[in-house]
């Protein structure tokens, strides 16, 4: 039986609790061990069975998304990230994650760690990282402390991205109250690696030594997954130290020094030390191995002294991984990381008894079965109960004749570019080295999905980060498709086919029925669009628990949020690149839809009706998932048949926002003639958010080429105006009713954000 230390608490159900076990978790343990767990096993079960790390609330709905495709290289959630065939013999290594949590406490250090960790699922699966994205959420920018929020997780991604020597190429910010007091911070990154070479976070063979390499171990991070599997408040900020501390220099080496020793067939398994740290590492390969592990907790490198085992084995410090490694060649992966000047220490082996089983100078501290602890395996799995949340009678039953017509559309849509959900992310981005390594091709703020070339083939990735959280608030079911549709239309718009999703689903507590009913049916509409577009689900990661701390001391969950990775392929960047720009005067202008499509849609659920009429209500825009695949095709065929000159989707603000952003991005002004069908509002007309919707344009000789083709596909092309000019007007039936320079347009688009982050905060002091 393990042995209990000398200055270890006793283990009860109080302590439990405070571990972030239920009563009935606790009384399960006992049952599993058959005797009361000793306070290392308690730290082992506690970040185990969080939900950060074993998805038992979220598991058994996972399950029910798409995760089979003919290019998938491994199942959803069996390796550190999704692997796609992408043909060349190689292969596309992507994901996404959440540090929501930390960077609401700490903000620079919480977001570094999230791009850092990211990578590392990258690289331990041999991949080298070629690109980042990201995604994020903040409350209103006029708060102080969103503001150092923001400050703070835009400087810790551009600093450890750039530190890293990876570009980061897309991402998207989004602002709304519901976020105040607790943002979403969503890190990605997308490698390549050759077919055949990657590697598997598994331990085999019995008596193969297990190592520890990377950075040394300190306590930065213990108890991090159930800090991130339970809902802020006045406490969080005491548990700063929970919050990882991140180093991309070594993270760099560390790259190197995992690539070098996966290639030189040392290497059995590999997994990054990331949630819950060595306790997972060594759980979750022993138990996809089928074996077992005995880990000297004593042998680990520590940074700092009288460190515990519960310590060492809780810790998530930065920069580390666990490495089994066929025995005999040991000398090999020493060489390697001392090379590279890393640790790599033995501090184990792999054993055949199913048990992971810590010893302490000898003495051991923990025996716990594999199986027990992971998810999939003996980890609990519930399904919680569901209630249709009340608000939604009443956004749904939203009238927009309470609200009164435009009048001054120029005015409006003035306006609506100087929101920061729709004004240039440039003060952002340019923080970010977006082009280092030199496979860039389009990066932020140029295309709809950012693309990158795969050196020394024809071919290159298109990717995006998306999702509308009003959209999954108002109607949770077609807003999780819309998300989807929405990041498969932007990869079309850049040139690429869709072929898979990562997706980090972010919500409040999966206790309350409310939002676990708005779980249920926004990872039912992301399974419906996925299987429409062929789209399978790769991995990703579930955060719950992202609840905004009220005056009254209660909590409001942040508007649900499935954010999706889309990854697609470019067959031929040199001729299939597309860009969102206005190119050249006299290009005609073309609104591509789904055939015999006919603009009936409102304002509900706008970016207009939130921002300029100041309410959150009505359905989520209108959405056909069959319209929206015929869409998407006939724009890639387009696109391939060498006709489209630029291509940008109507989204956020409209159909008068998308062209003037076309305009903005090309510097050159354009002549619009729209109908509107009888009865439609002009709101809804300009600035209605109906789907299905990409403004093409294409040389003037062209257009009736390109509007066969389109027939042909089964969608429609409209021609709706000419490039041209320096301002944007915009008739409708033949009256004009928006008439604005470019240059004038050009003013609250570029300077919303700088503007309202002139003060930024650099210190929590200065808003404490």
């Amino acid at each position: 039986m393990p042995a209990t230390l000398p200055n270890d608490p006793a283990v009860t159900l109080d302590l439990a609790l405070d571990h972030g076990l239920t009563e009935e978790e606790y009384g399960w343990v006992v049952e599993k061990l058959g005797r009361t767990p000793t306070f290392v096993e308690l730290g082992i079960y506690s970040v185990m069975w969080s939900e950060h790390c074993s998805y038992k609330n979220s598991i058994a709905l996972l399950k029910t998304l798409p995760r089979d495709g003919e290019a998938l290289l491994v199942g959803a959630g069996e390796e550190n990230a999704g692997l796609v065939d992408i043909g060349d013999g190689l292969a596309v290594a992507f994901k996404i994650e959440s540090h929501n949590h930390p960077s609401a406490v700490e903000p620079y250090q919480g977001a570094a760690t999230g791009v850092g960790g990211i990578q590392r699922d990258i690289f331990t699966m041999g991949a080298r990282p070629i690109a980042s994205l990201n995604s994020l959420r903040f409350g209103s920018l006029e708060n102080p402390r969103v503001r150092y929020l923001l400050d703070g997780v835009v400087r810790g991604i551009g600093d450890y991205g750039n530190s890293f020597g990876v570009p980061t190429v897309a991402g998207e910010v989004y602002f709304d109250p519901s976020y105040e007091g607790n943002p979403l911070v969503n890190a990605m990154s997308v490698g390549i690696v050759k077919v055949g070479e990657t590697a598997s976070a598994i331990a085999e063979g019995v008596g193969n030594p297990v190592y520890i390499v990377g950075s040394a171990t300190g306590r930065d991070g213990i108890h991090g997954a159930t800090f991130a599997s339970e809902e802020i408040s006045e406490e969080s900020e005491a548990k700063r130290p929970s919050v990882q501390v991140g180093d991309p220099f070594t993270e760099k080496l560390l790259l190197e020094a995992t690539l070098e020793a996966i290639r030189s067939g040392a290497v059995v398994g590999i997994q990054d030390m990331g949630a819950a740290g060595l306790t997972c590492s060594s759980c979750e390969m022993s138990e996809k191995g089928g074996c077992g592990m005995v880990i000297h907790a004593d042998r680990v490198p520590v940074r700092e002294e009288g460190m515990t085992p519960y310590e060492i084995l809780l810790s998530e410090s930065q920069e580390r991984m666990l490495v089994v490694v066929e025995i005999g060649r040991e000398h090999e992966i020493e060489a390697i990381f001392d090379k590279w000047d890393l640790h790599a220490e033995p501090i184990g082996e792999v054993t055949g008894d199913g048990r992971v089983r810590i010893l302490w100078h000898g003495e051991e501290v923990a025996d716990v079965p594999a199986e027990h602890l992971v998810l999939g395996g003996g980890a609990p799995v519930y399904y919680r109960e569901t209630q249709r949340p009340a608000y939604l009678d009443a956004v749904q039953a939203f009238d927009d004749s309470t609200i009164p017509d435009v009048e001054d559309a120029g005015t409006v849509l003035l306006e609506l570019l100087g929101s920061p959900n729709i004004a240039s992310k440039r003060w952002i981005f340019e923080q970010y080295d977006t082009h280092v390594r030199t496979n860039t091709i389009a990066g932020p703020g140029a295309t709809d999905a950012a693309l990158i070339r795969v050196k020394d083939t024809d071919r290159g990735l298109a990717v995006k980060t998306d999702c509308n959280g009003r959209y999954v608030y108002l109607n949770p079911r077609k807003g999780g498709q819309i998300a989807v549709a929405e990041a498969a239309r932007n990869v079309v718009c850049a040139g690429g086919k869709p072929l898979a999703i990562t997706n980090c689903l972010n919500f409040g507590n999966p206790y309350k029925p409310e939002v676990y009913w708005v779980f249920t049916e926004a990872v039912g509409g992301m399974g419906d669009a996925c299987r429409a577009f062929n789209t399978p689900v790769t991995g990703g990661n579930v955060s719950f628990y992202n609840e905004s701390p009220a005056e009254d001391g209660s909590t409001r969950a942040v508007f649900p949020t499935p954010t999706i990775g889309m990854l697609g392929l470019v067959d031929n960047v040199e001729a299939h690149t597309t860009t969102a720009d206005f190119k050249a005067e006299g290009d005609a202008i073309l609104l591509l839809t789904p055939a015999a499509w006919v603009h009936t849609g409102g304002i509900e659920g706008s970016e207009y009706l939130a921002h300029v009429q100041g309410q959150t209500t009505g359905d989520a825009p209108h959405l056909n998932l069959a319209e929206e695949q015929a869409v998407h095709t006939a724009a890639l065929a387009l696109i391939r048949a060498g006709l489209v000159q630029s291509a940008h989707d109507v989204a956020d603000g409209g159909l008068a926002v998308c062209l003037a952003e076309s305009a903005l991005h090309g510097d050159v002004g354009a002549e619009v003639s729209l109908h509107a069908p009888e009865g439609m509002r002009r709101d809804a007309l300009l600035f209605g958010e109906a789907q299905s919707r990409i403004v093409l344009t294409v040389e003037d000789d062209e257009a009736e080429r390109a509007v066969a083709l389109a027939a042909e596909q089964g969608a429609q092309a409209t021609r709706i105006g000419t490039v041209g000019g320096d301002a944007l007007r915009i008739a409708a039936d033949g009256a004009m009713v928006l008439n604005e320079a470019v240059e004038a347009l050009a003013k609250p688009y570029r300077t919303a954000i700088p503007e309202a982050m002139g003060e930024a905060v650099r210190g929590l002091a200065a808003v404490a």
